[in-house]
């Protein structure tokens, strides 16, 4: 349960615990007869940050993408690869706006990691077209987005019928 609490000098002091919120697929894919997904806890979304708890299935593959805001994500379980570069538990990945990273490709065992935004979490694709081709080469199909539901309080987000999410 997420409590608040008002401090002397006006912000808020809030706390979130992760057992407390749902986690949701937000993309999925379909390795032979496998779903394999994307699952965030939303733990905090406001108009100035969003901080995820999130869950790869193992496999699964994101395509090169950028966000629009500055983000940080760190592995706590298991392992990705971003592009040619492992990273294991304990790796900070910093990305910059407009950076782009990827492929992103979770290990055997999956990836947990926490990550953080500024403003504006959207990602940006790279190359939709080289990413639905590794898809192809690897026998992987991508399902249509999830529906998802953000968080009390957070901004509205497109989520629309395209494949913006992914």
């Amino acid at each position: 349960m997420e409590e608040i609490r008002e401090t002397p000098d006006g912000p808020a002091l809030k706390f979130v615990h992760v057992d407390d919120v749902p986690a949701q697929e937000v993309v999925a894919q379909l390795h032979g007869a496998r779903r394999v997904g994307v699952h965030l806890k939303f733990l905090e979304w406001t108009k100035d940050r969003m901080v995820a708890f999130t869950y790869y299935d193992p496999g699964l593959i994101l395509e090169r993408h950028a966000h629009s805001s500055d983000a940080l994500i760190f592995i706590i379980e298991g392992d990705v690869s971003v592009g040619d570069h492992p990273c294991p538990a304990g790796t900070l990945i910093v990305l910059e706006k407009g950076a782009a990273f990827g492929p992103l490709v979770a290990g055997p065992k999956g990836c947990t990691f926490l990550e953080c935004y500024g403003d504006d979490v959207r990602p940006v694709p790279v190359d939709k077209d080289a990413y639905f081709t590794l898809l192809a080469d690897q026998g992987i199909a991508r399902l249509p987005n999830p529906v998802w539901q953000a968080p009390p309080g957070a901004p509205v987000v497109e989520q629309g019928e395209a494949d913006t999410w992914s």
